[in-house]
């Protein structure tokens, strides 16, 4: 694979599985040191680093609860202290905010706790992300927020993390205005139905999964490298133009 990330350092939240570990195997290929954080699997975590390194790249994890705000910051000085031990700069080229949480509740059964949760993970740990990185991020440094196609077209059976999507949207505009004087553009990725494990039960049902497909233009569910590729070029210098934008990475679902 072209090094089109060499030399980059990236962090990637929530890169021990799905779409995120396919995010960060992709920087990696593409020759950046990759960071992932998280919360409880180690081991998935460490798979990950492992297949990096394997396929000749470099990465490491950091556990981080980013559901808890006052985490973020000692991730950072955690990020900091290993660049440091690998005689690194210091400097973030990439950061990927992908990290994210479950969870269904529709407006019956929905509780503060529920909300709380998953605006925490989903909306307020991206914003404090970036805050904790702006002395770190580099001249030109690319920032990519993974938001859902449920943010624009909102899913009935899960109205938080719907808005809590639509937030990510705005926040993205707005970054992107604030980082812009430094070159560094702020973009989100908007996945439609993807395999990854979160939704693993809605694919249990064999007539949703073709009624899915059949709304969908490519005719098909995504994969977690569809989505990688499209972050791959957002953070590279090909995406250096594109800037404030919400790309849907749904295969043409319901158009």
């Amino acid at each position: 694979m072209t090094q089109f990330h060499a030399g980059k350092i990236a962090l990637v939240t929530g890169g021990s599985r799905g779409i995120g570990r396919a995010i960060a195997e992709r920087l990696a290929a593409g020759g950046a040191t990759v960071a992932i954080t998280y919360h409880e699997s180690a081991a998935g975590a460490a798979d990950t680093v492992a297949a990096i390194e394997a396929a000749g790249g470099n990465a490491f994890a950091l556990q981080a609860d980013l559901g808890s705000a006052a985490d973020i910051p000692t991730l950072f000085d955690r990020l900091d202290a290993e660049l440091a031990k690998r005689s690194t700069r210091a400097t973030l080229d990439i950061l990927v905010n992908n990290a994210g949480n479950s969870g269904w509740g529709g407006l019956g059964d929905a509780t503060p706790d529920a909300w709380d949760a998953m605006f925490a993970v989903h909306a307020r740990a991206p914003f404090f992300m970036v805050q904790s990185a702006l002395s770190r991020l580099s001249a030109g440094a690319r920032i990519v927020n993974l938001s859902s196609a449920a943010g624009t077209r909102p899913l009935q059976p899960v109205p938080i993390y719907s808005m809590a999507k639509a937030a990510i949207n705005n926040l993205t505009h707005t970054l992107a205005m604030e980082l812009g004087p430094r070159g560094i553009t702020v973009n989100a990725v908007a996945p439609g139905w993807v395999r990854t494990d979160m939704n693993a039960a809605v694919r249990d049902s064999d007539d949703t999964v073709k009624a899915i497909e059949a709304d969908t233009a490519l005719g098909r569910f995504g994969e977690v490298a569809d989505i990688a590729a499209v972050v791959a070029f957002l953070a590279s210098d090909a995406g250096r133009w594109v800037t404030g934008q919400v790309i849907e990475a749904s295969g043409g679902y319901k158009l």
